[in-house]
């Protein structure tokens, strides 16, 4: 395809924000849904235009039970009027950490991470791009009919902290589990790098017991692929400045600062969280420095469905 209007870029509602800004940078319009609710609670969408025999964008983070089932809609919407492909980023899946089926204790978890991701597949897109996902056991929740992409936003990353006046500094990892992922990041900013000792003794509850005497007389990025809570981070910062770092700031994808996180962060001399505009309705501002993956996802898209 190489005629603009064949493409149709839409959004969940929760997302809007972020799909408008990938259609800008694709060089789209961004079509908005006409979406109603009925006295009874029931949800009505409706493309305002054809979009028989064109290509599908679907922007959608999944972070609550409507916005799961809104991306539903939508991707089984684009099969019912004949698009030609019905292609999906998510920015934030809903449920990633989810990932196992786990036993213990007299329960059976459900895996929701992976069951919610093949009821998706389920529906049939062609093409799925999911955000730094927790794990990439979710990829192949599929049976192999399905193209999947995993990005890393390491190179927004970069390109941020580089412009960023935060003195010398060296990233930590909450746990020895995101390690790699962070020794990427330091090969390219050549910068130091090293691990907290962290146990998970329950579902929202770790220990950080030590942090690496590297991290004396620098700042102390924590980095991590979403903060939730933000309970780890907060003990490998007091570990972190048990080792001698002057100052500490957290890098994390998604932010979903739930449960009381913003103050407590506040409450505990973080004054700086950096991450992306994956989780809808993250903004920046006196605490949070955020960055948009609209540039990141577009160019995935471009190469995807080869748009010149």
């Amino acid at each position: 395809m190489s005629n603009r209007s064949e493409y149709v870029v839409v959004a969940n509602l929760a997302s809007t924000g972020l799909g408008v800004k990938v259609a800008a940078a694709l060089g789209f319009k961004f079509t908005t849904m006409i979406c109603k609710q009925f006295a009874d609670g029931e949800n009505f969408h409706a493309f305002p235009e054809d979009i028989a025999g064109k290509a599908l964008i679907i922007v959608a983070s999944t972070h609550t039970e409507s916005s799961h089932q809104e991306l539903m809609d939508l991707i089984q919407g684009g099969r019912y009027y004949n698009a030609a492909s019905v292609n999906v980023v998510i920015p934030y899946l809903g449920y990633s950490t989810m990932e196992r089926a786990k036993r213990k204790r007299g329960y059976f978890e459900i895996p929701k991470g992976v069951t919610r991701t093949r009821q998706i597949f389920r529906a049939r897109p062609d093409f799925v791009a999911f955000v730094d996902l927790h794990s990439e056991a979710v990829l192949h929740a599929h049976g192999g009919d399905i193209s999947t992409k995993h990005i890393w936003t390491g190179e927004l990353v970069v390109e941020h902290l580089q412009k960023m006046d935060i003195g010398e500094y060296v990233l930590v990892s909450p746990d020895y589990g995101f390690s790699k992922q962070v020794a990427k990041l330091a090969s390219l900013l050549n910068c130091s790098h090293t691990a907290a000792d962290k146990d998970r003794y329950d579902t929202d509850k770790t220990i950080v017991s030590q942090v690496s005497s590297v991290v004396k007389g620098k700042t102390a990025v924590i980095c991590d692929d979403m903060i939730r809570t933000g309970g780890s981070i907060i003990q490998t910062a007091e570990r972190c400045m048990d080792a001698g770092a002057t100052g500490i700031a957290v890098l994390a994808s998604h932010l979903v600062m739930a449960g009381g996180a913003r103050q407590r962060f506040l409450d505990n001399s973080i004054t700086k969280v950096i991450g992306s505009d994956s989780y809808p309705g993250r903004v920046s501002d006196d605490l949070l420095e955020v960055y948009s993956l609209a540039p990141l996802l577009a160019k995935i898209l471009k190469g995807h469905l080869v748009i010149r």
